[in-house]
């Protein structure tokens, strides 16, 4: 009977332990690319929210040539963040730089350039990010343009400039900021 209560009690303490660790998700706000979120509203209520993780410089050449060493090469298709692809997601019908993308769940990358970048807009969602093999999956990939920023971005940002109907997504890391126009 000893025997048994001991094995009863084992293995209690072995399931109670189990189901402890399985509650405990991982504290995302402890990576070094931290969470960080944009949300647009429209006049009517309607929103875009972006999801995605926020890489810091930390001193590192960002954009550029693989012969910079850059940790983002131009002309390559970057997860548009770090760790889990950026998610997109609409409760409107939106045209983005000029495209039809309906209300819905959607993962956006971008293909930066020095003078231009692309948004890739893909239906594929709850993906790691790289390495990128989603293009049967694309719904759109729109041109966006390209400044300088006014000083040096730390942070990689995503951000929204609302004006009524119309949304302007940009992002800005070390010096670049890309941005396109979204109307509803």
């Amino acid at each position: 009977m000893k025997k048994f209560a001991l094995i009863a009690a084992s293995l209690f303490a072995v399931a109670t332990l189990a189901s402890a660790q399985m509650n405990m998700a991982p504290d995302k706000s402890k990576r070094p690319s931290p969470p960080a979120s944009a949300q647009c509203k429209f006049s009517d209520g309607k929103t875009i929210t972006v999801d995605y993780s926020s890489p810091r410089a930390k001193g590192r050449k960002i954009f550029g040539t693989a012969s910079e060493k850059a940790l983002v090469p131009y002309g390559e298709v970057w997860r548009t963040g770090a760790n889990e692809a950026t998610t997109f997601v609409s409760d409107a019908n939106l045209t983005v730089g000029g495209k039809a993308v309906l209300a819905g769940s959607y993962t956006i990358f971008t293909i930066p350039k020095a003078d231009k970048w692309t948004l890739i807009v893909n239906k594929k969602t709850a993906e790691w990010g790289i390495p990128y093999k989603y293009e049967a999956d694309e719904l759109a990939r729109v041109d966006m343009s390209v400044s300088k920023t006014a000083a040096p971005v730390e942070n990689f940002t995503i951000a929204f400039d609302p004006a009524g109907s119309k949304c302007t997504l940009s992002m800005e890391w070390e010096n670049t900021r890309a941005s396109v126009d979204i109307t509803k």
